[in-house]
């Protein structure tokens, strides 16, 4: 049984026919009658019977009827508590990012707005759509001539940032503005693990030099390869707006290779039913602006 057939069981026993209850219920009569013959089969005793030209039910189908009416009152009540919840603008949630992109939005987003739950992911690119399942939003990243995110989320654009080489101060590259893949090809370098958003890049200044790079130490943490940069362990590729300033390091942009990283906001579509996921996004939006601004 469900709703459906126990509120036709209900009308047609207050109003005693099939034609009053399809009027009251805005359907046809062989719409009420076959929701009655369903919700008959499973029945073990009938719950109409015919009494001159009215239909009226039977002791099990008045005590069917019965029950029928907190039913609805309690399916009412569970619809209202969803309402609320979804319109609760200071409802929670869970926000999963990659670790540079969490140190630099988590601060400004406990500003102000709906409760947080905040994590860290840091996975390969495509290991996030899946954690949509365990968080209400993820900041998730690519390159951007990777492939696309799938059409199975939803994706709210917050950046499309540069990648930039991160040299020692002292070192002779630094007195370079632009660098090219053959100057830095012969260097030793500080990347990723496998399977990460930025190794297709290392693979392409690899290529655009015609040489196989050096790759020395594999870090994922920019904070913990910046200090290395800076300790004269290698060049990484650093994120120009969302990693953290080093005094020790300059960043340089590259010519000739496309070194370019999308941060989005990943989310399932059934999510921003809810305020609070709503105003997260927006208020995401905004911190994405404001570390553009800032960073430029």
């Amino acid at each position: 049984m469900d709703e459906r057939q126990l509120r036709v069981l209900r009308e047609v026993g207050e109003l005693g026919s099939v034609t009053a209850a399809a009027e009251a219920l805005l359907v046809t009569p062989s719409a009420v009658s076959q929701q009655l013959r369903l919700l008959q089969r499973s029945m073990p005793v009938p719950l109409t019977e015919r009494s001159g030209r009215r239909v009226v039910l039977t002791p099990a189908g008045q005590a069917l009827a019965s029950a029928a009416v907190d039913v609805e009152s309690a399916l009412a009540r569970a619809r209202h508590a969803v309402e609320e919840f979804v319109s609760l603008p200071d409802g929670s949630v869970s926000l999963a990012a990659f670790h540079s992109a969490a140190a630099a939005f988590f601060p400004l987003l406990l500003q102000a707005g709906p409760e947080l739950h905040l994590h860290d992911e840091d996975v390969p690119q495509d290991e996030f759509p899946p954690l949509t399942r365990e968080y209400d939003i993820v900041l998730a990243h690519r390159l951007d001539h990777a492939e696309a995110w799938p059409r199975t989320v939803t994706v709210t654009p917050l950046l499309r940032e540069p990648l930039d080489v991160a040299v020692p101060i002292d070192h002779p590259l630094a007195a370079k503005r632009v660098l090219t893949p053959r100057d830095v090809a012969h260097e030793p370098w500080i990347t990723v693990h496998d399977g990460f958003p930025l190794m297709a890049t290392i693979e392409a200044i690899g290529a655009a030099a015609n040489h196989r790079l050096n790759l020395v130490h594999r870090v994922n943490e920019f904070t913990v390869v910046t200090e290395l940069v800076a300790a004269g362990a290698g060049l990484a590729l650093i994120p120009r707006w969302t990693a953290r300033p080093h005094p020790a390091i300059s960043l340089h942009p590259l010519r000739g290779v496309h070194t370019l990283r999308h941060i989005d906001a990943l989310h399932r579509p059934e999510h921003t039913a809810r305020t609070a996921v709503r105003t997260t996004l927006t208020q995401l939006t905004k911190a994405a602006r404001t570390i553009r601004t800032a960073g430029a």
